[in-house]
């Protein structure tokens, strides 16, 4: 794998994210209270001996470039590195990133100076565990110019993807529609038993959708980046033209993948890592571990509380509260009386000075954490937010989408989706 180089496309600006991506990259995004998105391609590079790894960064950047920095520093003795590579305008260019193939072409000149064979494009936002070895191994085993990941979808899931058709006893692929709708989506159907699902499962996944995982050989992207230089995304335009002009095939993946491009998904994705017994992806595979960054955090006290099904970062101080399918991210502080349900919490980034203070509610300013006698269910309630005593986060009235950034909250697809840094005072109902 030391001929590999990976590229984790990171720029987007993740819209259907917002308000979580409001001051952040989407594989900033916080996951599963300590890691961030851009830890699971990161870590499955690392985890299949692929340590060359760039990541290419644009929208609200900071702080995925600081977390990157501070926690991939490889050593120089294995030969490897973890490098972001921002957008930037030069006198030869500039426009920022148009795409996620135009993403690729604006650092190409430094790509080849690589001693690579092949590339390996990656998706910095999607949640999943792959041994990219066997990726690779397979594209060269069919001597294949570019191979891309796969995997069987229903309709609902095959919307938003793009989808393709392959010839069943070669696996190359004959035909990449990117996102189809209506009619061209039903065109898309294809019989997935031959790639070895029942004929029931065949059924309920009809559509083969491309994972956003590419494999190239050196000289095809190179050329392929050049001649096509109005090409600005990789599915829309890239991989139809390479299945006309080379040899494209398609890799089965038939593990977990989730895609978390929206807040419903974000949500329901985190809160099924708590679930037991055997989540649909686990954080305890001790062969494959998903790294983030090293923080020292204390250990998490538990004052004399009910936690059932939920996970609990490090560094948290909980007090005499209930806890039921949910994620506590680090240093949460909760104090006595609050009820917290199917929500997730991503904590702070810094401890306040008084941070194993006495409970109480008589403070001129609303510390930070989750205030005595609160009660949240439903909600995502992002870093750094300090919300008051009695506060009830229930979104009684079942409201599908709101927008009230003023007083510090969203609401997507009936998840309250509290602000990075909003207070919300003492007695305030959502």
């Amino acid at each position: 794998m030391k001929k590999v180089l990976a590229i984790i496309l990171g720029g987007g600006a993740g819209t259907r994210l917002y308000p979580l991506t409001k001051t952040r990259a989407k594989p900033a995004v916080p996951l599963a209270g300590k890691h961030r998105l851009i830890d699971i391609p990161i870590s499955n590079c690392i985890n299949s001996e692929i340590l060359k790894i760039c990541v290419l960064t644009q929208f609200n950047s900071a702080s995925l470039n600081q977390h990157i920095g501070r926690a991939y520093g490889l050593s120089g003795f294995q030969q490897g590195f973890v490098e972001v590579l921002a957008a930037q305008q030069t006198p030869a260019n500039l426009d920022w990133f148009q795409g996620t193939a135009d993403a690729v072409r604006q650092h190409l000149k430094y790509f080849e100076s690589l001693d690579v064979d092949e590339y390996l494009i990656l998706p910095g936002d999607h949640l999943y565990r792959m041994d990219y070895r066997d990726l690779i191994q397979r594209h060269r085993a069919t001597h294949a110019d570019v191979t891309l990941s796969v995997l069987p979808v229903d309709e609902q899931q095959a919307a938003g993807l793009g989808l393709m058709q392959i010839n069943p006893y070669t696996s190359r692929i004959i035909h990449f529609s990117e996102k189809p709708e209506g009619e061209a989506l039903r065109k898309m159907q294809v019989d997935t038993s031959a790639l070895g699902l029942s004929p029931e499962q065949a059924r309920g996944k009809p559509y083969i959708a491309s994972m956003g995982i590419y494999v190239f050989k050196r000289a095809v992207l190179i050329d392929l980046l050049r001649k096509c230089i109005g090409c600005t995304d990789f599915g829309k335009e890239i991989i139809p033209i390479a299945i006309d002009h080379f040899n494209v095939q398609a890799y089965l993946f038939d593990g977990y993948w989730e895609d978390i491009g929206t807040i419903q998904s974000f949500f329901r994705a985190n809160l099924a890592l708590a679930k037991q017994p055997n989540p649909l992806f686990s954080f305890y595979d001790v062969e494959a571990p998903i790294y983030t960054r090293s923080r020292h955090l204390p250990p998490t006290k538990h004052l004399a509380c009910q936690i059932e099904e939920s996970m609990v970062s490090e560094g948290c101080m909980l007090k005499k509260c209930q806890i039921f399918n949910s994620v506590i991210g680090i240093r949460t502080r909760i104090e006595s009386g609050c009820t917290i349900r199917d929500s997730l919490i991503m904590g702070a980034d810094y401890y306040q000075p008084d941070f194993e203070r006495r409970s109480t509610c008589n403070h001129s300013i609303v510390p930070l954490g989750i205030g005595a006698n609160s009660e949240i269910q439903n909600a995502i309630v992002d870093k750094n937010a300090h919300v008051g005593c009695n506060v009830k986060i229930l979104n009684g009235n079942r409201i599908e989408e709101a927008d009230r950034e003023a007083a510090g909250f969203f609401i997507r697809s009936g998840v309250v989706v509290v602000l990075k840094d909003a207070t919300l005072p003492d007695g305030m109902v959502i």
